[in-house]
């Protein structure tokens, strides 16, 4: 294996272009590879094969719980010490379980397809495990500190760019099958085959991609390497941060998609589009937040882009008063705008940040370590929603004005000002523990970081461009003259 995948002692200018390229074209497959094969599609499928609310939190869990095998991974990378070919092996095996769930409609019992379309997930997810764990370390030692926020900016908004389009055009085939194929899962199954073939070819394109030598290391006892990131205090804020993060997001994300489709009653077309439209404000926003990640810290990114994102999820519960109304539709685009742009710095920021405080030629144990604490957070969290989203289910709480007046005969009116019901709480919840896990930001530390007031003026500087670059709108435009340097050149001066 070796033979077929070399390492070099080091690489030159031109390796690095030759990587960067690669790396690159790696993004374009993984993506659209998971735009076909996760988010909206996955549950869609799901549902269609008999999925209750449990099982889509399982299955949105089985991705995080895998991360657990990052532990054996951790050994065969420092055994094999061949990044390269663990990650390619493994991550072409892996994703021959997407063909195998494509075809599950048509080879299995009914009975038996959503188990085994369950156990096709958990075998994709396990394998590659130690994809993401040769891959880390990997491109820890491939791509320089100085422009690695920038190229994951960058590798991210073309990727997501290409899927987008992609994706498209499979939420147009689901509109269109209907015509054509006279069982549901059909058109599901021809997409997730698309988006197996893409994996498939990058595991391919994957291991042409160089890797320098692992720094040598002395041997060393393996419970000793694993708690090395528990005694680096700063790792170890960071692990609580991330944790209860990761916590937060998962614990309401695998259910937006079924909030849409069975509470507001939304069809398919409008579901993709929502994402679609969100999608496209991540390939927008990519740059900015990488260019403002690598002129000032991860960290204070993700201190404005995170909570930006904890006020998309508290809007979901507002789209209904108790019932859809003519501000539902808005509030969703409204909802994920926000989330679009937030999670573009949220996806730069915190894989950065875990990049650079894992030290360079020991970034394995670090990176492997912060994916255990994250994944076992972001497992735990939906398992745990589905079986509140089960139990919310019959309950409800609502606030409501009551305004009665006798001047000119008797008026009386009632107002709803808040409804929650059934998944409305998870909304809830999740805010709480979003809201909790930046004061434990508050204790990292990142060389390069600075306070959010001024992360937020150059964000808006930033977005002025924008507006002014696609808006035709004089009152718009108008928005865009607003000082914000000037501001920031007060802010600065503030400080102490």
């Amino acid at each position: 294996m070796r033979n077929w995948f070399p390492t070099q002692e080091s690489l030159n200018e031109t390796d690095l272009l030759r990587a960067q390229r690669l790396l690159l074209l790696d993004g374009i497959y993984s993506q659209v590879m998971g735009n076909l094969t996760g988010g909206a599609f996955l549950v869609a499928f799901a549902l269609l094969l008999g999925a209750s609310n449990a099982v889509v939190g399982i299955l949105a869990a089985i991705g995080p719980l895998t991360q657990m095998l990052q532990l054996p991974s951790i050994y065969l990378v420092e055994t094999t010490r061949n990044r390269r070919a663990l990650a390619t092996v493994s991550a072409f095996i892996a994703r021959i379980f997407w063909i195998f769930a494509a075809i599950l409609p048509f080879v299995a019992p009914a009975p038996y397809r959503l188990p085994l379309f369950v156990l096709s997930v958990f075998l994709y997810f396990s394998i590659g495990s130690i994809t993401g764990c040769a891959f880390n370390s990997w491109i820890r030692d491939v791509i320089p500190e100085r422009i690695l926020g920038g190229f994951l900016a960058k590798r991210l908004a073309i990727a997501m760019a290409v899927a987008i389009v992609l994706g498209f055009l499979a939420a147009v085939g689901i509109d269109t099958s209907k015509e054509y194929f006279s069982n549901d899962t059909t058109i599901y199954s021809i997409i997730f085959l698309v988006g197996g073939i893409f994996g498939l070819i990058g595991a391919i394109n994957l291991g042409r991609i160089p890797e320098p030598v692992m720094q040598p290391l002395p041997v060393r006892n393996p419970f000793k390497v694993l708690g090395e990131p528990f005694r680096d205090v700063n790792f170890r804020n960071l692990l609580a941060f991330l944790g209860i993060w990761n916590f937060a997001v998962n614990f309401v994300a695998p259910f937006y998609t079924v909030y849409m489709l069975d509470r507001l009653q939304l069809g398919m077309t409008l579901v993709l589009a929502l994402s679609f439209f969100s999608q496209l404000l991540n390939v927008v926003f990519f740059r900015v937040w990488g260019r403002l990640a690598d002129l000032y810290s991860h960290k204070s990114v993700l201190a404005v882009s995170g909570p930006m994102f904890m006020v998309s999820v508290a809007l979901w519960p507002i789209t209904t008063m108790p019932e859809p109304y003519t501000l539902t539709v808005p509030l969703l685009v409204l909802i994920h705008g926000l989330a679009g742009i937030a999670t573009a710095g949220v996806a730069i920021s915190t894989g950065g940040i875990a990049l650079k405080a894992a030290p360079r030629g020991r970034a394995t144990a670090y990176l492997a370590t912060n994916s255990l604490i994250s994944g076992a957070a972001a497992s735990l969290a939906p398992i745990l929603a589905g079986l509140a989203a089960d139990g919310f289910r019959t309950q409800e709480f609502g606030v409501t004005f009551h305004w009665l007046s006798e001047l000119n005969g008797r008026h009386e009116a009632i107002f709803c000002a808040l409804s929650l019901r059934g998944l409305d709480f998870l909304f809830v919840i999740s805010l709480v523990f979003g809201i909790y896990s930046f004061r434990r930001l508050v204790f990292v530390r990142e060389v390069g970081e600075v306070k959010e007031d001024i992360v937020l003026s150059e964000f808006y500087g930033e977005l002025r461009k924008i507006v002014r670059n696609v808006s035709t709108v004089a009152g718009l435009r108008h928005l865009t003259y607003f000082p914000y340097a000037r501001l920031r050149e007060r802010m600065v001066q503030k400080r102490p």
